[in-house]
C-alpha cells in the first residue's frame, strides 16, 4: 500500500516578503499555496495512493475567504473520484479557522475529533489511524499519551500535531517526547507543526514532512510531503516529494576581490547564474542575497543597498523573466584594509580615523549629532523613513550602532580616493 502523508498546508497564507515591493511575482505569491497542494494531489492520482493524512494547520487561522474551503472540497472531490480517501487532523491555526466549522466536506474526508482520540479503519487494507484534532489553538497538554493502544496484526499510524519537547522554533503546543511516541508500538507517527522536513528511526518512522510551500525566508530550500510505502505492518519506505512552486533562498555572495560597486553587481550575477543552474529546475527563485568579505569596495557599498539592489535586479532580469527575484539584499562586507593599516599610513585618513575612533563615546558630540539628524529626519515622509530601519525611531541606542557602522565605511572610502 501507498499512502501521503503532509501538513501544515497553510492553504491561502500570503508569502511574507516580498508583496511590499512594487516588482513581486504577484500572481505567484497570491495562489502559492493554492497551487502546492494541487501538485500534492496531482501526485496522489499519479502515485495511485491508497490514502492521503494532513496532519494538521490546513488553513491559516481566522481567515474567512470561504473561496479557501470552496478550493479545498474541489481537490478533494478529485481524490473521491480515484477512490482516495483522506484523514485530516486539526491544527491550532484550524481550531481558530470558521471553515472548520462550517464547511461540509465530500464523503471520502474524515476528520479526528477534538473531544478525545479516536481510531479510523481502513478494513480493506488492514490500516488503524489514530489521533486527536485541536480544540483550541493553544493546547499545552501532552495529547500522544491517552492515545490507543494499537490494533495487533495492522498497520498502525498515529496523527499527531505537536512540537515535540525540546523544540524552540514553533510553539510548544501538544508536547510530547519521542520516547513516548515509541513506546505507542505503532508502525508510523504522522506529525505536523514543524515546518522542517524530519525523521527518526527506521521500524517505527516517526515524521514531520515539513510545509508544501516556503512562505518566508527563514523556509528556505525544497519544501513538500512524504510518500510512504508499506507491505503488511512493515513501513518499507518513506520518500520526500516536492510541491513548491516558489522557493526561498539565500545566497552568500563573497565580494572581497571586487574593487567597487559594478564589479560587485557583476559578481552577484555570476553567482545568480550558477545558483539557477546548480538547482536545474525551472521555478522561481525567491532570493535574499548578503554582500560578504573584506572588500575594497565596502566604501563604495555603504549606505546604498537600495541602489545596489535595484542593480541586481535589472541583472537578475537578464537571466529570464520569472526565474529569480531578490528578496532583500543585505551588505555585511568589510574594509579590506584594516585600522592597524590605515594608522600606518600617517596621513589625514590616518589622523581622521583616529579621530572618529572613539566619538561614540563623546556624549556632547553624539548629542549634538542627534539634535542635527532629529532635525533633519522631521522633513523626511514617515514611509520613506520606514524604508531605514536604522533612522526610523533613532535612540541612542541606534544612533550609536549607526556611528560604529558609519565610521569604517567613510574611512575605506577616503582612503580609497586618496
Amino acid at each position: 500500500m501507498k499512502f501521503i502523508h503532509a501538513a501544515d498546508i497553510h492553504l491561502d497564507s500570503p508569502l511574507v516578503g516580498l508583496s511590499a515591493y512594487q516588482d513581486a511575482p504577484a500572481d505567484t505569491l497570491r495562489n502559492a499555496t493554492r497551487e502546492a497542494f494541487q501538485r500534492l494531489v496531482d501526485m496522489a492520482l499519479d502515485e495511485r495512493v491508497d490514502f492521503m493524512v494532513i496532519a494538521g494547520d490546513l488553513y491559516d487561522g481566522d481567515w474567512e475567504d470561504f473561496n479557501t474551503g470552496v478550493f479545498f472540497a474541489r481537490q478533494m472531490r478529485r481524490l473521491q473520484e480515484a477512490d482516495i480517501r483522506v484523514f485530516v487532523l486539526h491544527g491550532n491555526h484550524d481550531a481558530e479557522s470558521k471553515m472548520t466549522r462550517k464547511l461540509e466536506l465530500p464523503d471520502n474526508v474524515s476528520v479526528f475529533t477534538a473531544r478525545k482520540p479516536c481510531t479510523f479503519e481502513i478494513e480493506a487494507l488492514r490500516v488503524a489511524l489514530h489521533g486527536q484534532s485541536f480544540p483550541h489553538a493553544a493546547v499545552v497538554d501532552n495529547l500522544a499519551i491517552a492515545y490507543p493502544a494499537p490494533k495487533s496484526g495492522w498497520l498502525n499510524i498515529g496523527v499527531l500535531h505537536t512540537a515535540l519537547e525540546g523544540g524552540t522554533v514553533h510553539a510548544n503546543y501538544a508536547p510530547c517526547s519521542l520516547e513516548q511516541l515509541r513506546a505507542k508500538n505503532y508502525q508510523y507517527w504522522a506529525l505536523g507543526h514543524v515546518h522542517e522536513f524530519a525523521r527518526w528511526g527506521n521500524q517505527c518512522p516517526i515524521v514531520y514532512p515539513g510545509n508544501l510551500q516556503g512562505r518566508h525566508i527563514r523556509e528556505t530550500g525544497k519544501r513538500g510531503a512524504v510518500l510512504v510505502t508499506a507491505h503488511g505492518t512493515d513501513v518499507e519506505s518513506v520518500e520526500r516529494i516536492y510541491c513548491d512552486v516558489l522557493r526561498w533562498t539565500v545566497l552568500d555572495v563573497d565580494v572581497s576581490a571586487a574593487q567597487d560597486m559594478d564589479e560587485t553587481v557583476r559578481e552577484v550575477h555570476r553567482q545568480l547564474e550558477a545558483k539557477i543552474d546548480t538547482d536545474g529546475e525551472r521555478m522561481p527563485l525567491a532570493v535574499r542575497i548578503k554582500l560578504t568579505g573584506a572588500t575594497p569596495a565596502h566604501g563604495d557599498l555603504f549606505g546604498r543597498e537600495r541602489e545596489l539592489r535595484a542593480q541586481v535586479l535589472a541583472q537578475a532580469a537578464a537571466l529570464g523573466e520569472g526565474r529569480v527575484w531578490v528578496e532583500k539584499l543585505l551588505v555585511e562586507t568589510s574594509p579590506s584594509a584594516t585600522p592597524e593599516q590605515i594608522a600606518a599610513r600617517m596621513d589625514a585618513v590616518a589622523e581622521l580615523q583616529e579621530i572618529l575612533s572613539s566619538v561614540d563615546a563623546d556624549q556632547t558630540f553624539m548629542a549634538r549629532l542627534k539634535g542635527d539628524l532629529d532635525a533633519v529626519l522631521t522633513t523626511i515622509p514617515a514611509e520613506a523613513l520606514r524604508s531605514v530601519p536604522s533612522l526610523d525611531g533613532l535612540d541612542d541606542d541606534k544612533l550609536g550602532n549607526l556611528v560604529r557602522a558609519t565610521v569604517p565605511a567613510v574611512i575605506a572610502r577616503l582612503a580609497r580616493s586618496e
